[in-house]
């Protein structure tokens, strides 16, 4: 096979602008490490954004600093000597600089003093510069070896590009070690210097510009990377906040617009079926939001397009009992339910729940069922193939109303008699091409609906952007006991003694406890994603990745059986590698409480119930997010005793770690911690797990911050698309939507 011929210069010229490579636009040697930031093409520099800007003179308080961090600070020089190395040949040239009030170290190594004089021309006191480097410490001071740098004001070609360099804000963008903001900011300027204002559509309707008042794209797009004053990068910013979220709103509706006219099979409720019967034997009474959000599903299922729904409540506000009365009214209405778990423990865990609450009502073809029983069978990938074969077949014929399963359930080798509801975790995850797999098994669409125990990031993101219907449970089932949280420093042995104590007392009063730690043994990574450090930063400073050793379920579980304290109490692991089978036979265990002790992963985190379970240890609490913790506490006191959860992490107030453990141990309130983890975190990828490397989807917008803008924005989607449904008076709107809503966010439209 011959090989394709590289491209020649009249092929690149006829690229768009914003296509070509920046190799071709800077050279290879300057974007090279460009590359490794994911920039690969004039657009994809262009829409690397400034994270902040610096004001001219303003230095970067150094207190922060923390060791191991890559940072970027403005600092003044302070003093700088030279001198021969005692310890080793060669010359060592050391700065001091200062934010003002606090000094911070320099120091750069050479094999002779006079390859450093570059530096002591250039690092003279009083000049101000930019310094990027990773932050050591040297006997007991923070200092940076071999800072990349650049002069404030003096390394530019000319006094007047000097004095306009000095005077204006100054960008610091997302940056490595191989490229420091300044290197960026010089990138940007060529490539910026050869950009057209015809290279650049604008998504934006011109009328909705006009009325607002915003920047043209080609304006926005210089004044962000080149502002003369703090007004130009203002005005820039907020441009793209209302771009952003115009163009997302625009996906949404569209995509609310075509749902719209999807036909799915109404599901009536039926008098005197399964509904009726599951409501008469309930033990207990439904609370007035259970009953509220469970009047509007069942209108939602009578309809003749599919429902598109999202239950959000807190952890035990009693999701299930709305989810499985909405399944009975299917399957009453001839139909199929599904639900999805995210985990073979859940999917197991939400099997027993479903069939102690139906009773004899989940028993057809066995001895005691009623007349009008259904079946409710379970699948996933580790079944037996006996049971995996009958669980199939009872999929397929219609005799199981009720399939609870994995991933294993979107296998082309299932099949349904009629599938009319599929009740989805919001934690799990599935693709649109699995998604259309259940949905062409089915006569016709079937009716949604996604359940969240916690509104996590992306799910009050979701929230505020409103392409769902939103049902939301704020009460809670009575006769909850409640939890208190506290958080424990690691460092302090009195202390976690006393944390060991306590589970030993509350074993002794007939409870049970969960620890649970981030790592299976010694040689595993952690279950979960973890809060990652940004890669450059200036006037605040991230938390940093540490290197302490991390706990493990095995280490622990063998530390406690070592502890005379629990020398005669079981102690059980459980986590995400072990077979279906062990698993279970953790769970049964300590569910049936033989096991007083469970030692585990976050596999926990959501639909365990064991209401004699009081007490959660999280060990290493600071490597979760608050969201997390919030989900594995409720695994406590979901009984009539009151529960315990005991963060246990090293102490560091500084921290964003801290702010997160203490925002969680200051409430129960799930919604009031969904937001202060979009304060302390990110909205994540508001579209969906983006799998093409970017971070998240939103670059401007903050769905707090900018609830306001964003409600305006869905108004102005709703009247362009009622009037333009398939915007084809708007290609460029057209065209930006397709950008930014592709296949990766396109899985979580078609989820949602």
């Amino acid at each position: 096979m011959s090989t394709p011929a590289p491209p020649t210069d009249s092929d690149l010229n006829a690229q768009p602008f914003l296509e070509r490579p920046l190799s071709r636009l800077l050279g290879t040697k300057s974007a090279t490490p460009l590359a490794k930031l994911g920039l690969h093409t004039a657009h994809d520099l262009l829409h690397h954004h400034p994270r902040r800007y610096a004001e001219p003179g303003r230095l970067t308080d150094v207190t922060g600093l923390t060791e191991g961090e890559h940072v970027t600070v403005m600092a003044q020089v302070l003093s700088a000597t030279t001198r021969t190395m005692r310890s080793r040949a060669g010359a060592l040239f050391t700065v001091t600089v200062t934010d003002g009030n606090h000094p911070l170290t320099l120091a750069f190594f050479a094999k002779r003093a006079g390859a450093l004089r570059i530096h002591e021309d250039k690092l003279r006191p009083g000049r101000v510069a930019l310094f990027t480097g990773t932050v050591r410490d040297y006997r007991g001071e923070r200092q940076l070896t071999h800072p990349d740098y650049i002069i404030i004001g003096e390394d530019a070609h000319d006094k007047a590009q000097a004095l306009d360099e000095a005077a204006r804000p100054i960008p610091i963008y997302p940056a490595s070690a191989s490229a420091p903001t300044w290197r960026i900011e010089r990138a940007v300027a060529t490539v910026l210097g050869q950009l057209r204002p015809e290279d650049l559509t604008d998504p934006l309707p011109t009328e909705l510009r006009q009325r607002q008042h915003l920047l043209s794209a080609y304006d926005a797009m210089t004044k962000i990377h080149q502002p003369r004053t703090d007004t130009d990068w203002h005005s820039a910013r907020h441009r793209f906040r209302v771009e952003e979220a115009f163009v997302i709103q625009c996906a949404l509706v569209q995509r609310r617009h075509h749902n719209a006219h999807l036909q799915a099979t109404p599901r009536t409720p039926h008098t005197g079926g399964l509904l009726d019967a599951f409501d008469a034997r309930l033990p207990f009474t439904l609370t007035d939001g259970q009953r509220t959000v469970g009047t509007d599903i069942a209108a939602d299922l009578t309809k003749a397009h599919p429902m598109q729904r999202l239950l959000q409540g807190d952890v035990g506000s009693g999701k299930t009992v709305i989810a499985l009365r909405a399944m009975l009214q299917v399957i009453d209405a001839g139909g199929q339910a599904v639900l999805l778990a995210p985990t073979e423990v859940l999917a197991t865990q939400h099997l027993a729940t479903i069939r102690e609450l139906l009773g004899p009502l989940a028993s057809a073809g066995m001895l005691g069922a009623t007349d009008n029983a259904t079946s409710v069978v379970l699948l996933t990938g580790s079944l037996p193939t006996a049971q995996r074969r009958q669980a199939l077949l009872d999929a397929a014929s219609g005799a199981a109303g009720i399939i609870v399963g994995t991933h294993a359930v979107l296998s082309d080798n299932v099949s349904f008699a009629d599938l009319g509801l599929v009740v989805v975790d919001e934690q799990h995850r599935f693709g649109v091409e699995q998604r259309d797999a259940l949905r062409t098994r089915a006569n016709t669409i079937p009716h949604m609906l996604v359940m969240t125990a916690t509104p996590i990031p992306r799910t009050v993101a979701m929230t505020v952007f409103g392409d769902l219907d939103i049902s939301t449970l704020n009460d809670m089932p009575a006769g909850r006991a409640g939890i208190t949280t506290h958080v424990v420093p690691s460092t302090n042995d009195t202390w976690m003694n006393r944390v060991w104590a306590r589970i030993r007392e509350e074993i002794d009063a007939g409870r049970q406890a969960y620890v649970v730690c981030p790592r299976i043994s010694d040689t595993t990574p952690e279950e979960q994603p973890t809060p990652q450090p940004t890669t450059d930063t200036l006037l605040d400073i991230p938390e940093t990745t540490t290197t302490r050793t991390l706990t493990s379920v095995e280490e622990t579980a063998q530390k406690l059986r070592d502890m005379p304290l629990f020398a005669d109490i079981a102690i059980a692991t459980l986590h995400g590698a072990m077979n279906a089978t062990d698993k279970d036979h953790a769970m049964t265990t300590f569910a049936q409480h033989t096991t007083p002790i469970l030692v585990a992963t976050t596999v926990i985190e959501v639909g365990v119930n064991v209401p004699t379970a009081s007490t959660m240890v999280i060990l290493d609490a600071d490597r979760f997010g608050i969201s997390q913790l919030h989900q594995l506490r409720g695994r406590v006191g979901r009984g009539t005793d009151p529960g315990i959860c005991l963060l246990v992490a090293p102490p560091d107030p500084q921290s964003l770690a801290h702010q997160r453990l203490t925002a969680v141990a200051s409430t129960t309130d799930g919604f009031a911690l969904a937001a202060m983890d979009l304060e302390l975190r990110s909205e994540g990828d508001v579209l969906g797990a983006a799998q093409s490397g970017r971070a998240s989807s939103l670059r401007h917008v903050r769905v707090i911050k900018d609830h306001d803008l964003i409600l305006q924005a869905r108004h102005d989607a709703q009247e362009l698309i009622a009037q333009d449904p398939q915007l084809q008076g708007y290609p460029h709107l057209r065209d930006a939507i397709n950008d930014y809503v592709g296949a990766e966010r396109e899985e979580y439209l078609d989820r949602a």
